[in-house]
């Protein structure tokens, strides 16, 4: 290829002029230049813009792993908030249960109390006796929440139900001892011994035969007269033939009498359990020496003592 030649002449005022003759290496050198330097600013405007888009796409991956950090992040508290709601409400729920268990504890010695039992028998103070060897299991993974939650329903329903049985066990027993307490046992003295019997006898006073509706005991004057049976003073004070007199109602009919004594220990209305002191021994009303007349009534009519004094407590 043939390049035309172009002459370029300079002209200047003061000096001479100058011809610049353009042949085939300048026709290149000009090509390249009138090429070349708009291909490379395409170039370096491109290049521009792939490393903006890179830039853009880093910045967008970087914007995204910090969501998603920021989201685990939050799902973490949340866990952590929720894990904390559970044990707060396990914790109440095993404060709960141990209210119970110190109340099956309480009913746990008062049925041993009235049962009789040893106090070392069924000790409710300390841990139940157990052992034996340990088989390991064949996981090694906890109990999950929800196995723990229904072990809580079902000792919350074992507590409850023994909580029921034992109080109503206890009023069983409680109604049994009372009914034991309140019925006359045993001698209405500590010490001494039975000098007339209930029924027909030789009166001491007047000589005839009549009857005698209680049993007489014999011993020192002002020794301690005891009450037979738990009850209530329904008599206390000075009754004709009888002296200073003290009556005791136990219930369900039954009555019994202490009479011809010193003093009185107990007033109209006292509770009074079986063993206690009511009053002291003398000779007061219709009486020969120091002794306590005791009878039992059963529905208003006095019958023998004698099965009642051969009685042991229990």
């Amino acid at each position: 290829m043939r390049y035309p030649t172009l002459k370029l002449i300079f002209l200047n005022r003061h000096a001479a002029s100058r011809t610049l003759e353009l042949g085939r290496w300048s026709w290149l050198l000009l090509s390249a230049c009138v090429i070349g330097v708009p291909l490379g600013l395409v170039a370096v405007s491109y290049q521009l813009g792939f490393d903006g888009g890179v830039r853009s796409e880093q910045s967008s991956r970087i914007s995204i792993r910090e969501q998603q950090a920021t989201e685990r992040a939050e799902a973490l508290a949340q866990l952590s908030v929720e894990a904390q709601s559970r044990l707060i409400a396990m914790t109440r729920r095993l404060a709960t249960l141990q209210t119970q268990m110190t109340r099956l504890d309480a009913l746990g010695d008062h049925l041993t109390e009235l049962a009789g039992l040893e106090l070392g028998e069924f000790d409710f103070s300390g841990p139940p006796a157990l052992g034996g060897p340990t088989v390991p299991l064949q996981t090694d993974s906890g109990p999950s929440v929800l196995e723990i939650n229904t072990q809580y329903d079902a000792l919350e329903d074992y507590f409850a139900g023994r909580e029921v049985q034992f109080e109503v066990l206890a009023g069983l027993l409680s109604s049994e001892q009372l009914r034991t307490e309140s019925t006359p046992a045993g001698r209405p003295i500590r010490s001494g011994w039975q000098s007339s019997s209930f029924g027909s006898r030789i009166d001491p006073i007047s000589g005839k035969r009549a009857w005698h509706t209680g049993a007489d005991f014999a011993g020192r004057k002002g020794s301690d007269i005891l009450a037979v049976a738990s009850g209530v003073v329904s008599w206390s004070g000075v009754k004709a033939g009888y002296g200073t007199m003290i009556e005791v109602s136990h219930g369900d009919g039954v009555s019994t009498r202490y009479a011809h004594n010193q003093e009185n220990l107990v007033t109209l209305g006292d509770l009074v359990r079986r063993g206690d002191v009511i009053a002291l021994m003398g000779s007061s009303g219709r009486s020969t020496g120091p002794h306590v007349h005791f009878e039992v009534f059963k529905h208003g009519r006095a019958v023998d003592p004698a099965s009642y004094v051969r009685r042991t407590h229990r």
